[in-house]
């Protein structure tokens, strides 16, 4: 008897699992996504997005050894507390490089992000895995964040990290140890030493939620540690606050008050309507956005009631939506602000995609979903990328990164005592690698005595302040280029050789 031929449709579902499940496919994507987070900032500069602010933290404990409570370039109080700039400061003593002590933090976090993510979601099943590491790699939020001077993706790291700890408890309905409450403390401390208490508006309501749903069950009993790794790990950064209040000058009012409090204040911070992040988390994270609420759809009319989802799959939702809700009541938004929940986003897609391919006739439709939706976040990432970076590059956007690594150069082969005037571009002061900007009356002072061999100085300062300068007229050793569509220019001046 003779066996009958497979239909097309059969052959092109077959084709289409064995993409998904290739190891070739699965490493050939993860490296893409790895080479996009290393290269979508390209080239390197401190100059948008706060980034000088966090990069001058580290900079200070090194050069000055200001290791608790830093400043900013301006030398106001910086408002975050300093775990990341403490790793970036040993990066530094490790790489001698402060471009890679600075962005390394970024990058390994995306990365440890990718591998966390990809080994949880193994418990779906390859496809559903794929699907979810694709769509943390392949979006407008991680690329962008995987290399900036920043925190958010230190901070989303911890966060998932701790919710994943959670996930993991609920799904084995195991009870808490000694060594898991111990993790979680350390875990929880990490977050509040990156950016404080913030971290509970991503996982409080989450937990809230979930204890109420599953509430005198053994679910329930699994997903809560006990307070005391909560409450000790608020202790420590309490300590740190209190420090910062009685040690500090200003810190009460640039961090307590301006920074945390003034979250909740239209006078201090920008206020955005409650449904801000919805829309820019929808473009952002699409198309993954769109196909987990299609495939949820999908897998609610499967189920027929969405009580019965199972608690994992609860805690999932709850954590990310809760996320959501306080992040969006607080009044001062900034897009990056909600990146922490896009990745248990990630890992609720890979819960929906295995509960879609339970049913036969339904896994062929997700799978080729889960292909095009590949396919297409390749290509609109890859893209995005490629655009970013030959913006930057056609815009001179490095220019004065370029410029400050020239006049540490000159300055080194000559052995100039040299300073920076200005305040205005916090990025120079670090491209320079000095510690504090002048005052052009203090510059032409410290000129005229003898103590400076070379400025900095920008060209909307340098008209007013060449009068002041004795000794003879200055050399304009290196002029920068404009950054961007910023038409500043800098200037290196330097003694004539007669002085």
């Amino acid at each position: 008897m003779g066996l009958a031929a497979a239909s097309p449709s059969t052959q092109e579902s077959t084709a289409v699992t064995a993409f998904l499940t290739s190891r070739i496919t699965r490493g050939s994507v993860l490296a893409l996504a790895i080479v996009l987070f290393a290269i979508t900032n390209l080239p390197w500069h401190l100059d948008d997005y706060d980034q000088a602010k966090q990069a001058f933290t580290s900079f200070e404990m090194v050069e000055r050894g200001h290791w608790f409570y830093q400043h900013t370039p301006n030398w106001w109080v910086a408002t975050k507390p300093p775990l990341v700039g403490w790793i970036s400061a040993g990066l530094f003593a490790i790489t001698r490089s402060w471009e890679f002590a600075w962005r390394l933090p970024s990058f390994i976090a995306a990365v440890a992000l990718l591998v966390l993510l990809l080994r949880a979601a193994r418990v779906y099943g390859a496809v559903a895995a794929l699907a979810a590491a694709c769509a943390l790699g392949f979006n407008l939020f991680v690329p962008r964040l995987a290399s900036l001077v920043r925190t958010d993706m230190p901070l989303a790291l911890v966060l998932f990290a701790i919710g994943l700890l959670i996930w993991e408890k609920i799904r084995m309905r195991a009870a808490w140890t000694r060594r898991d409450r111990l993790l979680l403390f350390l875990l929880l401390s990490a977050g509040m030493l990156i950016k404080g208490p913030i971290i509970y508006a991503f996982l409080g309501p989450g937990l809230a939620a979930f204890a109420w749903r599953w509430r005198g069950t053994n679910a329930a009993a699994s997903a809560w540690s006990g307070w005391l790794p909560w409450l000790v790990s608020f202790l420590v950064f309490l300590v740190w606050v209190g420090g910062g209040i009685f040690f500090v000058p200003e810190f009460t009012e640039h961090v307590v008050l301006r920074e945390f409090a003034g979250r909740f204040s239209d006078e201090v911070h920008r206020s955005q309507p409650f449904y801000f992040y919805l829309p820019h988390l929808l473009h952002r994270f699409a198309p993954w956005s769109l196909l987990l609420v299609a495939l949820a759809f999908v897998a609610l009319k499967k189920n027929g009631n969405p009580a019965r989802l199972s608690p994992e799959t609860f805690w999932l939702l709850a954590w990310s939506l809760g996320g959501l809700l306080v992040m969006s009541l607080v009044p001062s938004k900034r897009i990056d602000r909600v990146f922490p929940i896009v990745p248990p986003l990630c890992l609720l897609l890979a819960a929906v995609v295995a509960a879609c391919r339970e049913k036969e006739r339904w896994r062929p439709i997700v799978d080729r979903s889960c292909a095009v939706a590949i396919i297409l976040s390749v290509v609109f990432t890859g893209g995005y990328t490629a655009r970013k970076i030959v913006l930057a590059s056609r815009e001179q956007r490095a220019a004065f990164a370029v410029f400050g690594r020239a006049v540490v150069t000159e300055a080194t082969a000559h052995g100039w005592r040299y300073a920076v005037v200005g305040g205005e571009d916090e990025g120079m002061l670090l491209y320079v690698r000095r510690t504090e900007f002048l005052e052009p009356e203090e510059a032409a002072a410290d000129w005229n005595k003898g103590k400076l061999d070379a400025l900095v100085v920008p060209d909307d300062e340098i008209d007013g302040l060449l009068p002041r300068l004795q000794g003879g007229e200055p050399k304009k050793i290196l002029i920068s280029n404009p950054a961007g569509s910023y038409g500043k220019r800098y200037f290196l001046l330097a003694r004539p050789p007669s002085s």
